[in-house]
């Protein structure tokens, strides 16, 4: 599977700070699978600014087929 390749997996993803001063990203998928991955916050900006690229380039996408 690829970033492209669409998917039923349904999951929850919840963000917020650890107490260590952390961002953390959990994501919790069916059958109880759970990852939690832990950011400073330098990288947790990082990984913000590429969804919101990702999500620029979408719109862009979704325009171009409507």
């Amino acid at each position: 599977m690829g970033i492209d390749t669409e998917s039923d997996i349904e999951a929850n993803i919840q963000i917020g700070p650890t107490d260590k001063g952390m961002v953390r990203i959990f994501v919790e998928a069916a059958g109880g699978l759970e990852i939690p991955m832990d950011f400073d916050p330098e990288e947790a900006e990082e990984i913000a600014e590429e969804i919101q690229a990702a999500a620029k380039a979408a719109r862009r996408l979704g325009r171009k087929k409507g």
